[in-house]
């Protein structure tokens, strides 16, 4: 590494005449300045900085997936730079704290300035959703009606394109289902463990039909219930009714990227799944920060503005309640619970097996 021939000034370097004047409140136009547009203003120039080093990070974790191949130093620094996303976006939720500082006296003395902006003209943020998996076809009725229509033509145009690209979903979904699935020899997993599954739900219907406590009804609702369980594990074993619940929007990933990657949850605490599986929980991490930011956001907003309609002509709270549940993008993840079973239950790896697993995989 060469050294600098020439002295890099503090100010200079982070453009500090730059960032601490880009605060222009809209109030000052139309008579006294708000007090607290300035912080109104700061947090959501922060939320934009914040959303630069999380798409850095992302751009450089999809250019990995976009290879043919993924190899265990590559997912290394993947799984690294995801947990940096992490932590980023706790922070960011954290923020909203500071935001509720603000009363919505205060907020209503500068908002009706502000019309139309909204957060939905944030380039960023909507690129962090795309990038991600979160793309037109699976938002909810109102952003699929209304997405681009509030961006100029410039920005408009730039997300159109940045769309048709590959989200990180996408490509992980291709590298799960890229596992080859465990069939050596006289070893074949899933039938295994379609067998063990089989046994534990039997032994769940015979608690149920042999607990005295229960009366009839409360018997047959329990039994329902394990019903449904059932028939969530049989679609993992059967292309049509897995295909279904794709076409209801009951799942995204494809069959043999979920099989992969319930094999890797079963057994996480193998040496060679260590790295996948992190993978997949980081993943999940951003989901949930993603949902509870959502969420928080909502909250805020209520309190506010209770039902006023947003600046941007959503309907403020409501829109973004629905939003905190709809838009997620890895919740296949976190139902793969469903069908987890106890680590007493799954079928044991043959030393075979475990010498002859990889996870370099191709397509």
């Amino acid at each position: 590494m060469k050294k600098n021939v020439e002295p890099v000034y503090y100010g200079e370097y982070l453009q500090l005449d730059k960032l601490l004047s880009a605060q222009k409140p809209e109030s000052i136009k139309y008579g006294p300045e708000a007090h607290d547009e300035t912080l109104f203003i700061i947090v959501h120039q922060v939320y934009e900085l914040w959303f630069k080093q999380v798409l850095h990070e992302l751009s450089s974790v999809i250019d990995v997936f976009a290879q043919e191949s993924v190899n265990d130093s590559a997912l290394t620094q993947v799984v690294h730079r995801l947990n940096r996303i992490v932590t980023i976006q706790k922070l960011l939720n954290d923020q909203i704290g500071v935001m509720e500082t603000m009363t919505p006296q205060d907020f209503l003395a500068f908002r009706d300035y502000l019309v139309p902006a909204s957060g939905f003209q944030s380039i960023q943020f909507k690129m962090l959703e795309m990038g991600l998996g979160l793309k037109s076809q699976f938002r909810i009725d109102f952003d699929k009606q209304s997405f681009f229509n509030r961006l100029n033509d410039e920005d408009r145009q730039f997300l159109q394109e940045f769309e048709q690209k590959q989200s990180l979903f996408e490509l992980v979904d291709k590298w799960l289902a890229r596992m080859p699935f465990l069939e050596f020899e006289d070893f074949k997993f899933w039938q295994l463990y379609q067998t063990a599954t089989n046994e534990m739900l039997q032994s769940d219907h015979d608690i149920i039909t042999n607990n005295a406590t229960l009366s009839d009804d409360e018997k047959r609702i329990e039994l329902d219930s394990l019903e449904q369980t059932r028939a969530s594990f049989s679609s993992l074993f059967d292309d049509n009714i897995y295909s279904k619940l794709q076409q209801q929007d009951q799942v995204r990933l494809s069959r043999q990227a979920m099989l992969s990657a319930l094999f890797i949850k079963q057994y996480s605490e193998e040496p060679i799944f260590n790295l996948a599986h992190q993978f997949i929980e980081c993943l999940t991490s951003i989901d949930e920060n993603l949902t509870i930011w959502r969420y928080r956001h909502a909250m805020m907003v209520q309190r506010m503005l209770g039902s006023k309609i947003g600046t941007g002509g959503s309907s403020g709270h409501e829109y973004l309640k629905r939003t905190t549940e709809s838009n997620r993008i890895f919740k296949d993840f976190f139902n793969m619970a469903t069908f987890l079973l106890p680590k007493s239950a799954l079928p044991k790896l043959p030393e075979s097996v475990s010498q002859r697993l990889g996870f370099y995989l191709t397509h």
